[in-house]
């Protein structure tokens, strides 16, 4: 945190809402001591707190260079991504959504005269391209991952829907009895 912001995120938050905050934001694998520095903590209290988070399945535990590290659970994060699109989304929605991915992806494929990324990926590896050809096509595969990985969180989500629907609301009816 920044210096400016010390008073306000040690006042506003306690040790522990730090270190989860701190592990929201992770993007690889991290260490306790710097996941403890990011969060203004000691080290006992982000260790006990990443340590609770693991056996919530919220982080793996892992090494890097030889100390312990921790990294958000892919799998946790898969689940929480399909289980928000289905809340904020209707079916129709979803499949609207579903629809105009397919069109965005179909519409690079025909620019660039593919008919998938790793071909696209074959053209950059087997042609030769300016410098500006070459920045503009990374750009272009970066785009196509995020309609990938949108494509991929939103069939989930489909896949899932009424099962999460039917977990998720209030139950109305009295319980069942086993005869």
């Amino acid at each position: 945190m920044a210096d400016s912001n010390s008073a306000s995120w040690t006042e506003n938050m306690s040790g522990r809402e730090r270190v989860r905050h701190v592990v929201e934001l992770l993007d690889e694998p991290t260490s306790v001591q710097e996941i403890a520095d990011r969060a203004d903590v000691s080290r006992a209290t982000a260790d006990d707190e990443l340590q609770r988070l693991q056996s919530d399945d919220w982080v793996t535990e892992t090494t890097v260079d030889g100390t312990k590290a921790y990294d958000l659970n892919p799998v946790r994060m898969l689940f929480d991504e399909v289980t928000d699109l289905i809340e904020a989304h209707s079916r129709d929605e979803l499949e609207s959504q579903l629809t105009e991915l397919t069109e965005e992806q179909e519409e690079l494929a025909t620019e660039y005269g593919v008919s998938s990324l790793d071909e696209f990926r074959n053209q950059l590896a087997n042609e030769e391209f300016a410098a500006a050809e070459l920045r503009e096509r990374r750009n272009v595969i970066t785009t196509w991952e995020a309609i990938n990985t949108e494509l991929g969180l939103v069939k989930h989500a489909l896949h899932l829907y009424d099962d999460v629907a039917e977990l998720s609301s209030p139950r109305t009816d009295s319980p069942s009895t086993f005869a």
